[in-house]
């Protein structure tokens, strides 16, 4: 009678919150083919756009799931897809993940994940530090062309301008969706 009365242990994940992940995560990934494939290959404005979209999603599904170890899920899966299905570089998602980690940490620290000014700082530090992080992985691999790590650096640059947009374009799609009934937090 007593095991019956025990509480069955709940999983940390349900299957809708997994499929919500997998779900943003190739919206994402199709997003950026697209708008690479519309503007041509990867200039400043698809690189700007593309991280506007990336940043955008990347905050309504936080909202939606507000729960710890979102992102770094979504960053897993995001990887795994580029890796796979895009022939993504491998040498990027241990510093994309580290700075997804770090994020999810400041995001605990400064007030969780009910709180959207911390989901907002955590977005924001995850996009500086991955780029960051990346920039880092560049100038190991072209030691020998210095000159050219300021010319990604523009582009990166050029990317973070696009992901600080995105932020402000995620907080209204947020408004918008709970309006609509589909984000209820």
């Amino acid at each position: 009678m007593e095991k019956v009365l025990q509480k069955t242990k709940q999983p940390y994940w349900n299957v809708r919150e997994l499929v919500v992940i997998g779900i943003f995560a190739a919206v994402v990934k199709v997003s950026s083919i697209l708008v690479a494939l519309v503007g041509g290959g990867m200039n400043p404005a698809t690189l700007l756009l593309k991280n506007l979209l990336f940043t955008t999603l990347l905050v309504v599904l936080l909202y939606k799931l507000r729960k710890f170890g979102s992102l770094t899920l979504f960053l897993g899966v995001s990887a795994l897809i580029s890796a796979l299905l895009l022939g993504g570089s491998m040498v990027l998602i241990p510093a994309s993940l580290l700075a997804g980690i770090i994020a999810e940490g400041l995001i605990l620290v400064v007030g969780g994940y009910a709180s959207t000014f911390a989901l907002m700082l955590g977005v924001a530090v995850y996009d500086a530090l991955s780029k960051i992080m990346s920039l880092g992985v560049s100038w190991l691999m072209l030691r020998e062309q210095p000159k050219m790590i300021i010319m990604v650096a523009v582009f990166v640059t050029i990317g973070y301008v696009g992901s600080v947009i995105g932020l402000f374009t995620g907080r209204y799609f947020v408004k918008e969706l709970r309006h609509a009934g589909i984000v209820h937090h």
